[in-house]
C-alpha cells in the first residue's frame, strides 16, 4: 500500500474541520477499498491517506465495516438520485437519455466508488448482501414498473426490464470499473472531454435504438 500512499499528493489536504475530517476519510476509504478490497485495506492505511490519526477516524466510524457500509451507501445514493429520471411522467427516451447520461457523468466522477461496489459483489457481496435483498431489490423493482408501463403502452419494444437495467449498468460502469483497460485501449491516457461526450453519445444511441427508440432528434 506504500504506492497508494505516495500518490496521494495534493489528492487529500490535511483536514481541520468536523465535516472535512469525515469527508477526508470517506475519500481515502472509497481509493483504498477500489484498490485493495475489503480484507486487504485497513483503518491505518486509511487515517494516513485522509492525513488523520486513526484515533481521530475510529471517532467516527467504530470498526472497518461501518466504514465500508458508509462508502457503499453513499454511491448507491448517488445511483439512486441519478435515477430520478424515471419518474413516469416522462418520454421513454428522455428518461433513458438523462439516466443513461447521469450514470456515465457518475462513472468519470466516482470510478473508485463504482470499484468498491463491483468487487463487493464479485465476491459474493458478504457484507451488504442484506441491502442488496431490501433497498436494491425495492429499487429495481420499481424502475422495472415504469419500464413495463412504457412496454404495455407500446412505447418501446418488448423486453425483459431487469435486462435493460443490466445493459445500462453494465455499458456505464464499464468506464468506472474497467477504467485501466479502456485508458490502456486510448493509447494510454484519460477519456477527455470530447472522447466522453462521444462515448455516452454512443451509449445512448446503441442502447435506445436496442430498444426502438431514437435521440436527440434523429430520425
Amino acid at each position: 500500500m506504500t504506492k497508494l500512499l505516495q500518490e496521494k499528493g495534493g489528492d487529500f489536504r490535511k483536514p481541520s474541520t468536523r465535516n472535512q475530517k469525515k469527508s477526508a476519510i470517506l475519500q481515502a476509504a472509497e481509493k483504498t477499498f477500489a484498490e485493495y478490497g475489503f480484507k486487504g485495506a485497513t483503518t491505518q492505511v486509511i487515517a494516513d491517506l485522509a492525513g488523520i490519526p486513526k484515533a481521530n477516524l475510529h471517532y467516527y466510524f467504530p470498526t472497518k465495516e461501518a466504514l465500508y457500509s458508509q462508502v457503499v451507501q453513499n454511491i448507491f445514493d448517488i445511483w439512486l438520485d441519478a435515477a430520478d429520471s424515471f419518474e413516469q411522467n416522462m418520454e421513454p427516451a428522455d428518461a433513458l437519455a438523462s439516466y443513461i447520461d447521469k450514470k456515465m457523468e457518475i462513472s468519470r466522477q466516482h470510478p473508485n466508488g463504482s470499484k468498491v461496489w463491483a468487487n463487493e459483489v464479485m465476491h459474493g457481496a458478504p457484507i451488504i448482501q442484506d441491502y442488496l435483498e431490501t433497498t436494491l431489490k425495492e429499487w429495481t423493482l420499481s424502475r422495472e414498473v415504469v419500464i413495463q408501463s412504457w412496454i404495455d403502452k407500446g412505447l418501446i419494444d418488448k423486453v425483459n426490464p431487469k435486462h435493460l437495467l443490466y445493459m445500462i449498468w453494465a455499458t456505464t460502469q464499464h468506464y468506472a470499473d474497467f477504467v485501466h483497460q479502456v485508458e490502456t485501449l486510448n493509447d494510454g491516457l484519460p477519456l477527455d472531454d470530447k472522447a466522453w461526450i462521444s462515448a455516452t453519445r454512443d451509449v445512448k444511441k446503441i442502447i435506445l435504438g436496442g430498444v426502438g427508440l431514437k435521440f436527440g432528434g434523429e430520425k
